[in-house]
């Protein structure tokens, strides 16, 4: 008896000290059915309902009355389908296009691009559609959209829906279902970038195939890499990592779910296939794998590199470490539908009507001052210094909008090379040990 009583304590204990690793706090609530949040490189971010409406959401957890845009009519909600993604063109701010992903009336998946109207908090309602193409059945749609660091907008599409993919789509190159898009949208139309790698036959839109519902994707901000959250069939949730211009993955889905094989009939060598980076089974209440983001912000120390996602059904928020080692961290009670990222890179968890703020582990202001950085000279026109009696990790450089430029990994002397950056201002992250430290940088 007390030895069972003993473990249970240490399990308590455990799970405690993981929940004061990381936390959430309500930030706003009211939504209707919140399914992805999106920013435009400012202080504002944008909650999108599965209804069809774009909510402004303000930096003080403030909601504006009107909506940004209100899609209602245009949408066929329930379910899996609804307006489910959203995102900003990266020059947004010249241009102020942004596109949306949705299923229409008839349930097709429509690509559209819309822009801002003179009023940046209101949007024109003229459409201008892109892409459009059908689901057979209304569930596994997909949904998510990214601009990539090549400009690009990126697309998950599910296989069709119904049980263990019927048709094949996962692993068809013909058909556009089950598979990660790649377009290019600067012209008026959309066009195939050059190297997709099914230019010269199949569908040439498509950059990766052989998923089943990749509900949720998003970008490493840091180092480019592409992280896939797969809504596994029966009995295994999978994230998948794709290097930075890795063309022509296959997934192995309906050949495989997780590692595990599913269907592998017609299916080729395992060996020719994408295995996932994590793995877990629907136990203790699992069932949906909801993906969220690689954190990159400058408030948590101990959630830096961690893929922060979370499970729908249970309402456990987990991370995976740089060494692909997956634990639950958190149980929130929520059903947790999203995660999204401001433009400083912290980060959001979607659900029950409300957003909540992640938070992690902050640096002491004792600490921050112990450990204090500065750099000279400042504007800086060859080479900046880093001034401390601290161990620098790596130092990198970011543009103004949060675009990463350049890592400088353990710099020699604590010299950075600017003399290839042309004149501006720059934002520079040092990491040292866990001290985070973000300075702002004119180049002359």
């Amino acid at each position: 008896m007390f030895r069972v009583t003993f473990f249970a304590f240490i399990m308590l204990l455990t799970s405690c000290t993981k929940a004061q690793d990381i936390s959430i706090e309500l930030f706003a609530q009211g939504f209707n059915s919140p399914v992805e949040l999106s920013h435009a490189g400012d202080q504002r971010v944008f909650v999108v309902e599965q209804n069809g409406k774009i909510k402004i959401l303000n930096s003080d957890g403030s909601v504006n009355s009107l909506p940004f845009l209100d899609l209602s009519d245009l949408v066929s909600t329930g379910g899996e389908r609804g307006l489910l993604g959203l995102a900003f063109a990266p020059d947004y701010p010249e241009t102020g296009r942004f596109y949306v992903n949705y299923t229409d009336v008839d349930g097709n998946s429509v690509i559209a691009r819309y822009h801002v109207s003179s009023d940046p908090d209101i949007a024109d309602t003229a459409a201008e559609i892109l892409l459009t193409y059908e689901q057979p059945f209304t569930n596994h749609n997909g949904g998510s959209l990214h601009f990539g660091d090549d400009g690009y907008l990126w697309i998950s599409t599910g296989d069709g829906g119904s049980g263990g993919d019927p048709f094949g789509n996962g692993q068809n190159t013909e058909v556009l279902l089950g598979k990660l898009l790649r377009i290019d949208v600067s012209g008026e139309s959309y066009a195939i970038p050059s190297d997709n790698p099914f230019v010269e036959g199949s569908a040439p839109e498509i950059w990766a195939y052989g998923l089943r519902n990749p509900w949720k994707f998003s970008f490493d901000r840091e180092t480019g890499e592409l992280l896939i959250a797969d809504v596994g069939q029966n009995q295994y949730e999978e994230v998948n990592r794709e290097p930075a211009n890795a063309a022509g993955l296959n997934y192995g889905w309906r050949c495989y779910e997780g590692n595990n094989p599913y269907n592998t009939t017609g299916c080729g060598s395992p060996d020719d296939m994408i295995f996932p980076i994590a793995v877990y089974s629907h136990t203790n209440g699992r069932c949906s794998i909801t993906g969220g983001y690689v954190y990159r912000g400058n408030k948590f120390y101990n959630l830096v590199g961690k893929y922060i996602f979370g499970d729908y059904c249970s309402g456990e928020i987990g991370w995976i470490d740089q060494d692909n080692n997956l634990e639950f961290v958190l149980n929130t009670g929520i059903n947790l539908t999203s995660f999204g990222q401001d433009a400083e890179g912290e980060l959001y968890v979607l659900g029950s009507g409300k957003v909540y703020k992640i938070k992690g582990l902050e640096m002491g202001i004792g600490q921050v001052e112990k450990d204090k950085i500065s750099v000279y000279p400042n504007p800086v026109r060859d080479f900046l210094t880093l001034e401390t009696d601290i161990p620098i990790n790596r130092v990198s450089v970011y543009s103004v909008d949060g675009k990463l430029l350049k890592n400088f990994n353990q710099p020699k002397s604590n010299r950075i090379d600017f003399s290839n950056f042309p004149s501006g201002i720059y934002i520079i992250k040092v990491i040292s040990g866990n001290l985070i430290k973000s300075i702002k940088v004119t180049r002359e």
